[in-house]
């Protein structure tokens, strides 16, 4: 549905085929998404100081799936083998993962956080959930459900 855009602008530009919605949607989404690398090379490095943002959400990865092989994770997080394989033994090095044989193929390994990075992450993910109930406390716990969901279904749909 095209309706009128801020300032009674017609949804789409004469001629150009764009969406106002989706110019909205990707300027929000910059802004999301800066905040959001920002916020993760904080966290990470109150996981640990050596600990490089993009890694973080790995360990969120395997907190919430549990243990996984390197080939899952990165096709997860859509990052080549090498990337996943890079950031795997740097968070082996700090003690924060291990890794173990494979069950179900001798030939592969399954990653899994070890104690101490299961720890250090939850300590760290609880101080984040208290500052985004801060951040939303102006907010109906429908509304937090459903930009929940939205991100979800959105996250579903990007990986496609």
């Amino acid at each position: 549905m095209h309706g009128s855009g801020s300032g009674g602008e017609p949804a789409a530009t004469a001629g150009s085929g764009v969406d106002h919605e989706f110019l909205a949607l990707e300027r929000e989404l910059s802004v999301f998404l800066r905040r959001a690398r920002a916020n993760s090379g904080e966290m990470a490095r109150e996981v640990h100081p050596d600990l490089e943002a993009a890694a973080y959400g790995l360990l969120v990865r395997l907190e919430s799936a549990g243990r996984q092989r390197a080939t899952d994770l990165a096709a997860y997080f859509g990052v080549g083998k090498a990337t996943m394989s890079r950031q795997l033994r740097a968070l082996e090095s700090l003690g924060l993962v291990a890794r173990e044989t494979d069950p179900a193929d001798g030939r592969a390994s399954l990653v899994h956080l070890t104690d101490e990075g299961l720890a250090r992450f939850r300590k760290v993910r609880d101080a984040r959930r208290g500052r985004y109930a801060r951040k939303l406390a102006g907010w109906d716990r429908d509304e937090v459900a459903e930009l929940a969901r939205l991100l979800h279904h959105f996250n579903e749909r990007a990986g496609e």
